[in-house]
């Protein structure tokens, strides 16, 4: 399953100003993250909005990522909620007839299950399917924490649970998912802003938001962050420290899609109940895409000037 290590890209979902689907800009997205390099593409996760898309609408979101991919990246589905029946029905039925090479499974949120009750809601799930399985630990959203030992137990009890991405910012939870976990078994981090201090501690890779505006300075410096050299990964991470925090300032996607309609792929449109993002920080979003920093790839080092074309106004080799 090293399809998995790398770069996964938590993709938004494009709307038009009067809330309706753009799939022209979800196809120009998909495109825009093939050819930047990135691994494998996540659909219908937290920042695709999914809680505010139809079934409908999520079909025709899966169907147009997966045919503008035409196989080129493994793709990953969101599937989870806290009604374990439903997941299970979702996780096979119309969007997984897609076929994705692996489904990303959060945490039940809202119930908060004891550690018992998320054991065992996984467990049906992985019981009722074949296809891969990525656990998601995001405490700050589902308002509980799954422990290091409620993964490992999974880990070791199912071959086709195949890795957990970790977003509870706890680094030594992570570390000792990373020391006692089976062979195989994917540590993925699930914050942009402690992707290389985990990769450092041996994580394989992340699912990252950043990397929906910027995926070749991100996924290049994870791929020197995978390949041990620290150094070409640090000239790397950061100049995007500021552009990490700024998308998260106002929540996620709001922040994201502001800083792609900037580079020209859909609108800062959300749905309800999010909003999108201020003048305030759409102007400092602009300001830093504009900004003339030093990005290193392989040996080439070049400064970006303010008018610089190139994406993010980073200068970068290929």
């Amino acid at each position: 399953m090293k399809k998995f290590q790398g770069t996964g890209v938590a993709m938004t979902t494009a709307f038009f100003a009067n809330d309706g689907l753009d799939l022209g800009s979800v196809s120009k997205l998909t495109t825009h993250l093939i050819e930047g390099g990135i691994d494998f593409l996540v659909v219908l996760g937290t920042t695709g909005e999914t809680a505010t898309l139809s079934l409908r609408e999520q079909e025709l979101v899966m169907e147009m990522v997966a045919q503008t991919n035409e196989g080129r990246l493994p793709l990953v589905l969101g599937v989870g909620g806290n009604n374990t029946a439903e997941v299970i029905a979702k996780a096979k039925g119309s969007i997984a007839a897609s076929k994705p090479d692996a489904i990303l499974s959060v945490s039940p949120y809202y119930s908060k299950p004891s550690q018992e009750g998320i054991f065992r809601h996984y467990a049906a799930l992985a019981e009722a399917i074949t296809t891969p399985i990525l656990l998601y630990n995001v405490p700050s959203r589902t308002g509980s924490n799954m422990t290091a030992a409620t993964t490992l137990r999974l880990a070791h009890a199912y071959p086709h649970i195949i890795g957990m991405k970790e977003a509870s910012g706890n680094i030594e939870q992570c570390m000792e998912i990373m020391r006692d976990r089976p062979e195989g078994f994917h540590l993925i981090s699930g914050d942009d802003g402690i992707t290389l201090p985990l990769m450092g501690a041996g994580a394989d890779g992340v699912i990252s938001v950043l990397a929906n505006v910027m995926p070749r300075p991100f996924s290049d410096m994870v791929r020197h962050a995978l390949a041990g050299d620290f150094v070409a990964a640090r000239k790397l991470h950061y100049p995007l420290m500021k552009l990490t925090s700024l998308l998260f300032a106002e929540g996620n996607p709001v922040g994201a899609k502001a800083a792609l309609a900037l580079l020209g792929i859909g609108g800062p449109h959300v749905r309800l109940p999010l909003w999108p993002a201020s003048e305030g920080l759409s102007a400092q979003i602009e300001a830093e895409l504009a900004a003339g920093n030093v990005v290193t790839i392989g040996t080439s080092e070049i400064v970006a000037d303010s008018g610089s074309s190139l994406v993010g106004g980073h200068a970068y080799t290929v």
